[in-house]
């Protein structure tokens, strides 16, 4: 039996999303198989919040903050690793704002390679730090921001002494993919729109390829628009040039010059979508508002998306019993600093009585 075919006791047991979708995917019996059983992510309709922002139709939370590492950067990851283990590379390489960091470090631990990360230092939410330091990885911060880190990234990777596992990597965008593969699977169709943050493109450009792919052997019965939203202060695609110091509270999309900048733009405009861009303000609201109506907690990265579907609604620009959903890219617990400063809340300390405690809930 290959590493690709499943044996008949675990035929229901999902295995990651190689096993799952080996026949869309640049794998073949040959290729090592480094998996933490990423992917197959909850998809959450959330009614709630579609009431508060006075919105009429379906939508559903692609929920990636359930990966193995937390984030949807999982998915790319095994496939990164499994192929760069596959060519023979003994250590792996990205730079990060975070997300990509803790996953490339999980599954580099995983596959029994060194693995170096390149951070902005001090641009790092402090939940994702502490992944890349606990699975081993030799962290390296840098006066600068993520671009300085991904330009020395591609020029360590020129060497061939490393393989580079950022989203220039196409095997990175082959795995992402997958997102789309399952949600048109739970769905039984694809949505009419699908909702993202965009940082470095890498997520749209794979969203986009997994969706037409998917189409194209009649797996799913429309094309989605694609919208895509960065932060205002860090929008270059936006703003149609580099940003050379960006600046957001979202860390994960802090990113001047994105690596996917011309397949984003692609993505947008073959999916009849748009790209545009939200302030913090709209960014912080959508974060808590979803974690309030729904008990859905994410980085604030994903509410970037969020904020962007509230600004549609408000333009009608989403049309009655629409079917829309939206990549949720990050767990909550990823940046417990930023929950913590912006929940508009703090524990009421009191005398350990129980009187004490009625006073406050009022009772």
């Amino acid at each position: 039996m290959n590493a690709l075919e499943k044996p008949a006791s675990s035929a229901t047991a999902w295995r990651g999303v190689i096993h799952a979708y080996a026949s869309y995917l640049p794998v073949t019996a040959a290729t090592p198989i480094v998996t933490l059983n990423e992917g197959n992510t909850p998809l959450i309709k959330v009614d709630n919040f579609v009431r508060a922002i006075g919105g009429d139709f379906e939508l559903y939370l692609k929920y990636e903050g359930l990966n193995p590492t937390c984030s949807f950067k999982d998915r790319g990851m095994t496939l990164a690793v499994s192929k760069a283990k596959e060519r023979g590379a003994s250590a792996v390489i990205c730079a990060s704002t975070g997300n990509t960091s803790a996953a490339a470090a999980a599954y580099a631990s995983r596959a029994g390679l060194k693995c170096v990360v390149i951070l902005p230092n001090g641009k790092i939410a402090m939940g994702k730090l502490a992944q890349a330091l606990m699975y081993g990885a030799t962290t390296i911060a840098i006066e600068g921001n993520f671009d300085e880190a991904l330009r020395i990234v591609r020029e360590l990777g020129e060497t061939g002494k490393v393989e580079v596992v950022n989203s220039i990597n196409p095997d990175r965008i082959e795995g992402q993919k997958t997102a789309a593969f399952e949600i048109c699977d739970v769905l039984a169709r694809a949505p009419d729109f699908h909702f993202l943050p965009v940082g470095n493109a890498g997520n749209i450009t794979a969203y986009w390829k997994g969706f037409r792919e998917y189409h194209l052997v009649g797996k799913a019965d429309r094309l989605p628009r694609l919208f895509g939203f960065q932060a205002a202060g860090a929008a270059p695609i936006v703003d149609g040039h580099p940003i050379a110091d960006p600046q957001t509270i979202a860390t994960a999309i802090r990113i001047g010059n994105p690596a996917s900048w011309q397949s984003a733009l692609d993505a947008a405009s073959e999916s009849r979508g748009h790209i545009g861009k939200v302030t913090d303000d709209e960014i912080l609201h959508a974060y808590r508002l979803i974690a309030r109506s729904e008990g859905v907690f994410v980085e604030p990265a994903c509410a970037a998306a969020l904020a962007g579907l509230i600004r549609c609604v408000h333009n009608k620009l989403i049309p009655t019993g629409s079917v829309i959903t939206a990549t949720m890219t990050g767990h909550g617990l990823k940046d417990p600093d930023t929950a913590i400063q912006s929940a508009g809340i703090q524990p009421v300390v009191v005398r350990a009585n129980t009187a004490a405690v009625m006073e406050v809930i009022g009772l």
